[in-house]
């Protein structure tokens, strides 16, 4: 199915609140339903500072992309080789899979991934030599194989393919596709470039999608992650161009704003970012976040950064960690003990490498509110494993 035939009929739904599926089941909930982020005091990071605690693997190739299963094992995408390899908690790297009709070029090659719910599928977004695509595989816990093309067609260029993928709390995919260096699609609801997607499994439009196609919200121009927060709400990080880089929240049909805008804006035509950097000072990529902080990595800032989330819109004073420790930084994951895998990118070609790059390392963080999941894993409802916040 190639998506260049992009649907043009079911112009803008109401904009009533949304049915997550056609039946029954819930939709995401609001902020207020959740307590980790109905608090009235402004929000802050924890009082103690994540920590790396240790390297879990090293020597891959520019690790684009974590995903975790139940088990505590990870499966992780390598950009530029075009592999899945499947991360053990006490280190052992394994290859699972390659994806033969990958084109690795520029910013493009294997990006992200997710995991079906009943994890024996696997869903990769990655570019071959005519266009990014969405693809489901089948998973033993072993391997990867037998590809089916659900999304096909969007369109490639050197930089701006988007890339991430997660699964939402409703169980639908969300897909984040650049504009592929034509900023003018962002704005055209009936292209799939430029914008964040939702779709089921079989990379069909979502239920209640507002738009009647694929489309979730638009006006993006490079998004490398999107992450759940326990009240159910969607982030993601977004490249800007020249001059500021945002963490924005995503609404259902929501304009944010590329071209015409680019960092803090009162356009009311337009959703303004959460908060914003320079692009010396960020360059985003990965996000998670766990219970009210997300973590956000920088490649050309060579950080990583913690951001407190309140209710409603608000958000805290952003905190550097690990500056130009580890150098450029990329995937970000939360993974089922409660710690963050923190992966280096410096084998990309825009850094420099040193012994062992690139490697995956794990983050101790503490969280001064029990009993929150983080959102990463919130769906299994296991029992997290974190440092209290003591100073």
């Amino acid at each position: 199915m190639d998506r260049r035939q992009f649907l043009t009929a079911g112009a803008l739904a109401g904009v009533a609140g949304f049915v997550a599926s056609c039946a029954d089941v819930e939709p995401i909930t609001s902020p207020s339903s959740d307590s980790d982020l109905t608090s009235d005091a402004p929000p802050t990071t924890d009082a103690a500072s994540p920590t790396v605690t240790a390297t879990v693997a090293e020597g891959l190739n520019v690790p684009w992309a974590i995903t975790f299963s139940a088990d505590g094992s990870a499966l992780v995408t390598q950009r530029d080789d075009a592999t899945i390899v499947r991360i053990s908690p006490d280190g052992d790297v394994r290859t699972v899979g390659d994806i033969s009709d990958a084109a690795p070029r520029g910013e493009g090659g294997l990006q992200g991934i997710a995991l079906g719910t009943d994890e024996d599928t696997v869903f990769v977004y990655y570019t071959t030599e005519r266009d990014n695509r969405l693809v489901r595989m089948e998973f033993d816990g072993e391997r990867v194989w037998n590809p089916r093309p659900l999304i096909t067609g969007l369109d490639t260029a050197f930089n701006h393919h988007g890339g991430a993928v997660v699964r939402g709390p409703e169980g639908f995919l969300y897909v984040a596709v650049g504009d592929a260096t034509q900023p003018e699609v962002a704005q055209d609801v009936n292209a799939l470039n430029g914008k964040i997607l939702r779709v089921d499994d079989d990379g069909r439009p979502a239920p209640n999608n507002p738009f009647g196609n694929e489309v979730w919200s638009m006006g993006h121009r490079n998004n490398e992650g999107l992450a759940f927060d326990g009240a159910g709400r969607l982030w993601a990080s977004e490249f800007g161009q020249d001059r500021r880089d945002e963490l924005n929240l995503i609404e259902r049909g929501g304009n944010y704003g590329w071209p015409q805008f680019e960092g803090e804006s009162d356009d009311p035509r337009f959703i303004a970012p959460m908060t914003t950097w320079s692009t010396d000072q960020a360059s985003p990529a990965g996000l998670a976040i766990i219970g009210g902080q997300a973590y956000m990595a920088a490649l050309r800032g060579r950080r990583l950064w913690q951001i407190p989330l309140g209710a409603g819109t608000d958000v805290g004073e952003p905190q550097a960690l690990f500056d130009d420790t580890y150098g450029r930084l990329r995937a970000v994951a939360a993974a089922p003990d409660g710690s963050l895998w923190v992966s280096t990118s410096n084998t990309d070609g825009r850094g420099a490498s040193a012994p062992g790059d690139d490697r995956i390392l794990r983050v101790t963080v503490c969280v001064d509110r029990p009993g929150v999941l983080p959102s990463a894993i919130s769906t299994r409802r296991v029992a997290p494993d974190r440092r209290r916040c003591e100073s």
